[in-house]
This record gives structure tokens, sequence and C-alpha cells, in this order.
């Protein structure tokens, strides 16, 4: 009975350990970015050296203006066709983000403007309403529409990697702070993807997917080139 006791006993714990291991390294595949070692890691963005991520600064060569950003102040101009700014405050603009897994974006919308259908493969997003009124809305993965008319200091979220967009549909200026859990979360826009793609994809297979004919997708891309130059 004592060595059938044990043997049970071993495998229980055996059973414990590799259901630990593996809830642990599923939590990690979870997570947005890894977590920090240290205090802080101010990116050097000039390093030649590739890692996930940037590498540090060196500590001694860190100052106290490396963690104050003032680049949220003004908006990026919204002369595009999609009537859109996007000021970045991401690592690339605001070093000290490194390793913190965050992203804060200054959106400037024009009456009528839109941010296009996208995703954020790395990362879910919180989007903060500073001025205007905002239509947002995301598709999920069962093809259900969730959105809503958003107003100033209303709070919208976005789940990862879910098709979203958002359009002003007040008569002045919206301003958003989109804020993310990456610090290079990733932005595939869908249209430029599907229209301004680099190779092109051809036109008989953009035309089987939507159910039209090529000269429908010859067109549409043809406003992509235009108005992406």
């Amino acid at each position: 009975m004592a060595a059938k006791f044990c043997i049970k006993t071993t495998s229980s714990l055996f059973l414990v350990l590799c259901l630990t291991v593996i809830l642990f390294f599923s939590l990690s595949c979870f997570s947005a970015d890894p977590d920090p070692l240290q205090d802080f890691c101010v990116a050097d963005l000039n390093s030649t050296i590739k890692i996930n991520g940037y590498p540090c600064k060196p500590e001694s060569e860190v100052r106290s203006d490396d963690f104050f950003f003032s680049g949220l102040m003004n908006g990026a101009s919204t002369a595009n066709p999609f009537g859109i700014g996007i000021q970045l405050g991401d690592v690339t603009t605001f070093p000290a983000l490194n390793t913190q897994g965050l992203t804060v974006n200054r959106i400037d919308l024009e009456p009528g403007g839109i941010i296009p259908l996208h995703t954020h493969p790395r990362a879910s997003e919180a989007n903060f309403i500073m001025e205007g009124k905002v239509y947002f809305g995301f598709v999920t993965t069962t093809d259900v529409l969730y959105s809503k008319v958003m107003k100033a200091k209303e709070f919208f979220i976005v789940p990862r990697g879910l098709v979203h967009f958002a359009e002003n549909v007040g008569r002045r200026k919206a301003i958003v702070l989109a804020i993310l859990n990456s610090q290079k979360f990733g932005f595939s826009t869908l249209p430029l993807n599907l229209f301004a793609s680099n190779p092109a994809i051809p036109n008989d297979v953009l035309a089987k997917n939507f159910l039209v004919d090529d000269k429908v997708i010859a067109i549409i891309k043809s406003k992509f080139r235009n108005e992406t130059k």
C-alpha cells in the first residue's frame, strides 16, 4: 500500500507540475510585452543591436528629461484623404517607454474624418475622448459588431487583434487619446493591406474574396494609388 501511495502521490505531483508549467507559458503568451527586469530601460534608438525591443541606454547617460514627454500637446496634420492626424507617443518618440508595455497616441479627426478599419496584433486599446463626438466600433471573430457614439470624457476599449474603426460624427474636430498595452503595438490597415500592398495582391484574388468583377478591384486600387502618393 505504501508503495502504491508513493507512486500515486509522485504521479499527482508530476501532473500538477506539468499543469503549472503549461499555465505559466500560456499566461506568458497572452501578456502584451515581456516584463522589465530593471527599474527602467531608456531605449538607445541608435544602437545597431537587434533584440525584441531596444537596448538600454547606459544608466550614466539617463537624465530626468528622458522620462517627460510633451509630444502630444499639438496634433499631427489631418491633410489627407482620411482626415486623420496621428501623433505617436510610442517608444520611437518617447524612448523611456522601452520595456514598459505602453503607448499613448494622440489622434485628431476632422469632421467626417475616419480611422480606417485596422487591427493591432500586439495590443489591446483603450480610447479616451478628449474632444468631440466619435463613432467607435469593433468586429469580433464571430462577425458581431459592437459600436457606439462616444462623447468627450468617455472611454472605449478594443480587445487585442480585433478589427475596429472610428469616425468623427460631430461638427468640430475630435481629439482622442489611444492607449495601448505595448510599446510596439503594430498597425495593420485593412484598406491599404488589401489595395495598396507591395507587391500587389492579384486582382482576381481580391475579386473572388469580395464577389465582384476584376474591373471593380482595378478601380479601387487606382483610388489608393492616387491617394497614397
